[in-house]
């Protein structure tokens, strides 16, 4: 792990609705909606990459 986040209780409760939700939208399946977490921060991850990469250009 690059980075720690430490939350405090209502950013937690914060997160976790959100999560709550994201699993809603896959049918309540939260190893589904962990995969698809993956592939999105995936292709973010890319973008940054590609932004950084552009500004130190």
């Amino acid at each position: 792990m690059d980075h720690i986040v430490i939350l405090d209780s209502r950013q937690e409760a914060a997160l976790k609705a959100v999560a709550d939700k994201f699993i809603r939208l896959h049918n309540g399946d939260p190893v589904k909606a962990l995969k698809e977490m993956i592939v999105l921060n995936g292709h973010l991850q890319d973008e940054l990459d590609t932004l950084k990469r552009k500004a130190s250009n």
